[in-house]
């Protein structure tokens, strides 16, 4: 039995993994509000209309021993891929942001709320949001205030704010703060111009002062009386606040990578035999869950699932090609999920014991991973050795495709463009070689008579 890291901040229940089994475990403090919502049929209803993550009520035996003094067990489907907000595009956040207002005031219709507004209870089916942490539900009383007000404006509205009307993407700020974006901190950020909307003076503007008051009367001693919020004002302002969001977008810039799947070194023959390997080498290994590393639009990621992946997760630094890939993914349903990466700094397990947020590696197995149009980039413009970048890229999962670019490629010399080639072991022969000492190469193909060698594999253990 191990305890999820993230999960612990709740006297009322943890979460844990057995057997492959993703189990809740309810306390004596949390069994009042459960049955509460269970009992008032509340729970079904959200699960029936998509909004909340299925739960069955199990037995405990053969549990107790493993936990002892839990009241009340669920069990929840395992999801392919726990994914955190700072590795979210724009649209993925605004997805989950959205959701999450949507969600609250679904309960707030029923007479129920939430005891908190964390990103973290929010994780993604393919592109979809949907809210995974039972034990937030509880009983709304009358007049009570919106306890996660500071906490929703630090991890969706501050961060979606700085990245559609600032232009700066908030992933290394959000990351490097894991409880999000203070607002007295983004409050120095502002312009003028900025302060004339109603909804950054109600939850960045007032929130920052507010602070500033609260630290200023713990120094005096002061109590603040406690002001009490009708429903129907409340609702007011979650569905203000879900206006606002809902019309922020992107800036409209050109990012580097974002056209790469029309504006390459491929022409339609190369391109067509290039998805002709992918799809062989995919339904060869049949994966439950495949990692597209460089994904960019997402191309690549749809051949797999048509050739038989059950779901895939993309990963890129371009954020601009990820809006692409995510817009395309939600439109049509599939099960893929865009996330940002920089593979050279990948998300790391950190928070509470260095465990509260996993590590990338160590979120879920993949059975098999895609890296195409990539291995250049981390030996060329990141400065990796070649044996490391395979290294790193074999050791995500125990089959692959890895496509090897030489250097007269046109983008590899895009690379070297404005550099000393100091990479005399970047060869295609040096590739092959840390290949097969770490696994067996099934199968190879070269795109075009001098083009791209492309290989897939499969690791030893």
């Amino acid at each position: 039995m191990t305890f999820e890291g993230g999960s612990f901040r709740d006297p009322s229940g943890r979460v844990l993994r057995h057997d492959k089994r993703i189990l809740r475990a309810i306390f004596d403090g949390g069994v009042v509000q459960f049955r509460a919502a269970k009992d008032s049929g509340v729970l079904d209803e959200m699960i029936g209309d998509g909004w909340l993550l299925p739960a069955d009520i199990v037995s405990g035996d053969g549990l107790g021993d493993l936990a002892p003094g839990v009241a009340q067990w669920l069990e929840h489907p395992v999801l392919d891929y726990i994914s955190y907000p700072y590795e979210w595009c724009f649209s993925g956040l605004k997805a989950a942001a959205l959701h999450h207002l949507d969600f609250h005031m679904a309960l707030l219709a029923r007479n129920f709320t939430l005891s908190d507004a964390t990103a973290y209870n929010i994780q993604f089916r393919g592109t979809k949001p949907v809210f995974i942490d039972h034990l937030s539900i509880i009983p709304y009383d009358e007049g009570s205030a919106w306890a996660g007000q500071r906490q929703f404006g630090m991890q969706f509205l501050n961060p979606l704010f700085l990245w559609a009307k600032k232009g700066i993407a908030p992933h290394a700020w959000y990351r490097g703060a894991l409880e999000g974006i203070a607002p007295e901190d983004l409050a120095k950020l502002l312009g003028w111009r900025d302060r004339l909307s109603f909804t950054v003076l109600a939850h960045i503007v007032g929130p920052a002062a507010f602070e500033r008051d609260r630290v200023a009367e713990g120094l005096t001693g002061k109590t603040r009386r406690e002001v009490k919020l009708p429903k129907q004002r409340l609702i007011a302002m979650l569905t203000s606040l879900r206006d606002y969001i809902a019309g922020l977008a992107l800036p409209t810039e050109k990012t580097v990578w974002d056209d790469y799947a029309e504006n390459n070194s491929y022409d339609d023959a190369r391109r067509a035999a290039k998805h002709e390997f992918v799809a062989s080498a995919v339904n060869g290994a049949n994966p439950r869950l495949l990692y597209d590393i460089g994904c960019n639009s997402g191309e690549f990621s749809r051949t797999a699932l048509a050739a038989g992946a059950q779901s895939v997760v993309g990963f890129d630094f371009d954020l601009g090609a990820l809006e692409r890939a995510f817009a395309h993914s939600d439109q049509v349903g599939a099960p893929m999920l865009p996330l940002w990466l920089d593979a050279t700094n990948p998300s790391p397990a950190q928070g509470w014991a260095s465990a509260e947020r996993r590590g990338l590696s160590d979120r879920s197995d993949a059975d098999m991973m895609l890296a195409l149009a990539l291995i250049h980039h981390l030996a060329i413009a990141k400065n990796v050795p070649l044996d490391m970048a395979v290294d790193w890229l074999m050791k995500l999962a125990p089959a692959g495709v890895i496509e090897f670019p030489s250097k007269s490629d046109p983008m590899v010399q895009q690379l070297l463009r404005h550099r000393p080639d100091i990479f005399p072991d970047y060869t295609e022969d040096a590739f092959v070689h840390h290949v097969e000492a770490r696994g067996r190469i099934v199968r190879q193909t070269r795109l075009a008579e001098i083009g791209r060698l492309i290989v897939a594999y499969e690791r030893r253990n």
